[in-house]
């Protein structure tokens, strides 16, 4: 089992290695370049035409991949259309985004009302149909779907938008996804979701081939929903959300703090930051984007540990009745 997932990730890893070099290319020979929001800081204008999208070779990839976990006996048929579909559909909802960019030649895409339309009903059509075989904060405490359901739509749409502000700057998103997929191996035993993840990570890392800085290629909103989305119905199949809160550390605090900064600008009149999301209050402190991007996935693998090691001992372990 072991051997195949292994071979398996390294099949996807080349693949997707060799589609975004010539994703690259293309994009290169069209000419066609991320246009930088006006109003981010001003060392991001050298990025300016920095091919983007680079979710788009784990987006075309991914049904061949969930259909190889199939044909190798690794997972049912059900258990793989609730796994992948979401990050699929996820990922069509920001690849509509970033077509609109590049059609308008601009850095805006669906409007923030539009966006989040697409991303509550895709989400809620998905849980419906994931919610039948119920909704678990872990495996030994299921949790009555009329509760679990929202709260499911809730944190997706939430994931979907973390990974998508997370993602401003080289290699962080990216990394801090690899690490959240990385610890799936540590959290269940699950082998149809321990595939999955595998199969997701070697694509993540083959997209930081990339983006590593000074980054050749960008994420998009198709790569920043899908990743969201895969974390996501990763850790459902899982029977595990509780599992989301460590996976979604550095998502969770970025997002959080874009949230806060609004709050405080809308109803006090100033900021909290100089700029949100967290990571660029650090850029315009002086910190050099390398540097913000190792420790904020260093505080990420930190954070994580701790929330594992206090769901494990709180929840999971007194769910068994183990102290």
């Amino acid at each position: 089992m072991a051997l195949k997932i292994m071979c398996l990730s390294l099949i996807f890893f080349s693949a997707a290695v060799y589609l975004e070099s010539a994703w690259i290319a293309l994009m290169r020979r069209m000419r066609l370049g991320e246009t930088i929001k006006v109003y981010g800081p001003e060392g991001h204008m050298r990025k300016k035409g920095t091919p983007g999208m680079g979710g788009i070779a784990v987006f075309m990839l991914s049904p061949l991949m969930a259909g190889s976990i199939y044909l190798c006996g690794l997972s049912g048929r059900t258990e793989l259309v609730y796994i992948w579909s979401y990050p699929l559909m996820a990922g069509a909802v920001g690849l509509s985004d970033d077509v609109l960019k590049y059609v308008s030649r601009s850095s805006e895409g669906l409007r923030s009302l539009q966006k989040l339309f697409l991303q509550t009903i895709m989400t809620g059509v998905w849980v419906y149909f994931v919610s039948a075989d119920g909704i678990y904060i872990t495996p030994d405490m299921p949790v009555p779907v009329w509760i679990g359901a929202p709260v499911l739509v809730f944190l997706g749409v939430g994931a979907l938008n973390a990974v998508n502000v997370t993602d401003g700057l080289d290699g962080l998103a990216g990394g801090a996804a690899a690490i959240s997929l990385a610890a799936m191996f540590i959290w269940t035993k699950d082998v149809p979701v321990l595939a999955s993840a595998s199969l997701g990570l070697a694509a993540v890392l083959a997209f930081l081939w990339y983006n590593s800085n000074p980054a050749a290629l960008f994420m998009g909103d198709v790569g920043s929903h899908f990743w969201g989305g895969m974390l996501v119905s990763l850790c459902v199949s899982a029977r595990s959300l509780a599992f989301l809160i460590p996976a979604g550390f550095i998502f969770g605090i970025e997002l959080m703090t874009s949230a806060l900064q609004i709050f405080t600008i809308r109803v006090l009149g100033k900021r909290v930051f100089r700029m949100s999301p967290l990571h660029h209050h650090f850029e315009l402190s002086g910190w050099s984007e390398p540097a913000i991007v190792a420790r904020f996935l260093l505080v990420h693998m930190a954070g994580m540990i701790v929330i594992m090691i206090f769901i494990e001992t709180f929840l999971r372990g007194g769910a068994r009745g183990v102290l």
